[in-house]
């Protein structure tokens, strides 16, 4: 930890210097815990030039329900022997909290159940060890939680045993977080002495978890694949030996599950070419003509929604680690205190830095479109009601015959 001068040199250096103000009056403790904020920043995320895409889109083609069924058992053994040789671990991406569900605990502890409890981190869990007990596997389990939410939900699934999991397979890493800004570029306080904070997206689920040796962990474990998933689908299929199996034969370094759109406006990234090399581009990027377009048999040439379940081989990600990922800067509503008071703007009024999965699937250069079930894989919890919300998950949780 840089000491109150070389923190002072270095604030004044980047233009941030009315972070120190009040400085003095802070007892001891928090002048420490302070500079240690400080000491963490990753300048260079909030430095980077806002992300710029190049290159035109194109559709990418990949394995539909129907080429999976025909090749079902190829693809099934080549994934079993991955599963039961210990080559594959899941990572669960966890920093979140169920505000939009109206609740300030972790998002996986949102009880969706109607006569007894069913938990979002139960539902993920229970299909995990479905595969792990079907295949006599076994798969490790990281849980990617974030400063807002580790310590809560490390005693919730400890408090729950697990679910069943064994505890020896249950790892869990914080996401690195970054400062907000205003839109000048000055950082924000949530309080006296503590910097206004965000986890930085989901594409820095790698490198916090190289910080937390995770990594290299793992792979002395002999794990050569990671299966990186949403907290938020309760019908992920996680360690899924058909996808493990194809993505493995296809000779990519990643895959992805896909699901066809249900219409041109529905709100998923989807999985394209952009400059000539896998990449997912979010639906509020896609023009009227160009979502509405379709092939010669009347289906969407932009139609692959992705629904946050990738796979990537360890070795190809070392490869792309020292490459610059792209920092998105994302115009939000934040909190913050001003030095004298508490503000709670009304606009956006900040910008909060994150990278993004997408585009470590774009350094890979190759990445194979998996097509999978809606009804069976895709029910994401978003939103309290509505579209992707808690009554649209319990009803295709009912249908894929789990009991609430």
């Amino acid at each position: 930890m840089k000491n109150y001068e070389e923190i002072k040199l270095l604030l004044k250096s980047k233009g941030q210097e009315h972070l120190l103000s009040g400085f003095g009056m802070f007892n001891q403790e928090m002048q420490k815990a302070f500079l240690n904020e400080i000491s963490a920043i990753d300048w260079a995320l909030l430095e980077e030039k806002p992300v710029e895409r190049c290159g035109g889109i194109e559709p990418l083609s990949g394995l539909s329900l129907k080429e999976i069924k025909n090749h079902y058992q190829e693809f099934e053994n080549a994934g079993t022997k991955l599963l039961r040789e210990g080559k594959v671990a899941a990572v669960m991406l966890a920093g979140g909290q169920g505000t939009r569900l109206g609740s300030s605990a972790p998002k996986g502890a949102y009880d969706l159940g109607l006569t007894k409890h069913l938990y979002i981190f139960e539902c993920q869990i229970k299909n995990l060890l479905a595969v792990v007990d079907k295949y006599g596997a076994r798969v490790p389990l990281l849980i990617m939680t974030s400063d807002k939410n580790d310590r809560t939900t490390r005693a919730f699934l400890k408090k729950h045993a697990y679910f069943g999991y064994a505890q020896e397979d249950v790892f869990f890493f914080k996401q690195d977080m970054a400062p907000c800004t205003d839109l000048n570029g000055k950082i924000l306080l949530e309080d006296r002495g503590r910097l206004a904070l965000s986890p930085n997206g989901n594409g820095g689920w790698f490198s916090s978890m190289q910080r937390a040796g995770l990594v290299e962990k793992m792979k002395a474990q002999g794990v050569e694949w990671f299966n990186v998933f949403s907290v938020d689908n309760v019908l992920q299929r996680i360690a899924d030996p058909v996808f493990l199996g194809a993505t493995y034969l296809s000779g990519n370094a990643c895959g992805a599950k896909t699901v066809k759109k249900n219409s041109p406006e529905e709100r998923v990234g989807v999985l394209c070419k952009r400059g000539g090399f896998p990449d997912i581009i979010e639906y509020y990027e896609l023009d009227k003509k160009t979502a509405n377009a379709r092939d010669n048999e009347g289906e969407l040439l932009f139609g692959n929604g992705v629904i946050l379940n990738y796979l990537f081989r360890i070795s190809a990600l070392e490869e792309v680690a020292g490459q610059k990922i792209p920092v998105h800067r994302a115009k939000k509503k934040v909190d913050f205190f001003d030095g004298e008071k508490y503000v709670f703007p009304q606009t956006e009024n900040a910008y909060k830095y994150e990278t993004l999965i997408l585009d470590l699937i774009h350094l890979l250069k190759g990445c194979l479109s998996f097509e999978v079930e809606r009804e069976r894989e895709f029910a994401p919890v978003k939103n309290a009601t509505g579209v992707d919300s808690i009554e649209t998950a319990r009803e295709l949780l009912k249908k894929n015959g789990v009991e609430l």
